[in-house]
């Protein structure tokens, strides 16, 4: 039986970010789905009223009836997918944190955004890496590509805080994060020394961690070896 997948990208992508990964996990079997959460359509009109909630419910809502998929979460995605989690645990037989990880209640991606602004724009590349985004292993058709089709994205999802509940349920959902920009080691290390809020959720989490050693969007730097860690995750 075909495990499903379900594909959640970061800030400013569509599905169209997992183009090179998505057929590769279907080839190995897979039944795969890549989403564009609400928000990242640049022909809504509405797109800037997206908000944690109205992503999470997305992701609920893509889960086929009587189903439970393996979630897959990019960087900024991680939000909304953990937030899904919590709302619906069992509909999710494993989570997958790519360069990213479940991130703790009332945590704010992006806290010095104007609200009044009401989008992000994709910042220039030399501000992404100031804030500890490695573009390692990018090209530059690849970073044309990504600066040619990034939606910006709504600020009132990036600068929201995360509302989670008081469930403890969530956190028995089979977790693994895929490090790539960061070592598992240095993942583990600013977990438990409380140095990154980010990482503070994983210390409630047995979570397994597994290196992927590349830039912040190994879906574009190493497909292949990406879409190989996740069927092997998923079909546990």
């Amino acid at each position: 039986m075909a495990t499903r997948i379900l594909l959640a990208p970061g800030f400013w992508l569509g599905a169209w970010a997992w183009d090179e990964v998505a057929p590769d996990l279907c080839q190995r079997g897979n039944e795969v789905m890549a989403l564009t959460l609400p928000g990242l359509d640049a022909a809504d009109p509405d797109r800037l009223s997206a908000t944690l909630e109205t992503q999470a419910q997305a992701i609920i809502d893509a889960v086929p009836a009587g189903k439970t998929v393996a979630l897959v979460a990019h960087s900024g995605g991680a939000a909304p997918a953990y937030l899904a989690i919590d709302r619906a645990p069992e509909l999710f037989h494993r989570a997958i944190y790519v360069d990213s990880a479940p991130l703790p209640n009332g945590f704010v991606i992006n806290s010095a955004l104007d609200i009044a602004a009401r989008e992000w724009t994709l910042p220039e590349w030399s501000e992404l890496e100031a804030e500890g985004n490695s573009l390692a292993g990018l090209d530059e058709a690849a970073l044309a590509r990504f600066r040619e089709r990034a939606v910006p994205e709504p600020v009132s999802v990036a600068a929201a805080p995360l509302r989670l509940s008081d469930s403890p349920t969530r956190l028995a959902v089979p977790t693994t994060v895929i490090c790539s920009s960061m070592t598992a080691e240095l993942v583990k290390k600013l977990r438990d020394n409380g140095e990154a809020a980010i990482f503070a959720e994983l210390g409630r989490i047995d979570a397994e961690y597994v290196d992927l050693p590349t830039g912040h969007w190994p879906m574009w730097s190493k497909p292949k070896e990406l879409a190989e860690l996740i069927d092997a995750i998923a079909n546990r």
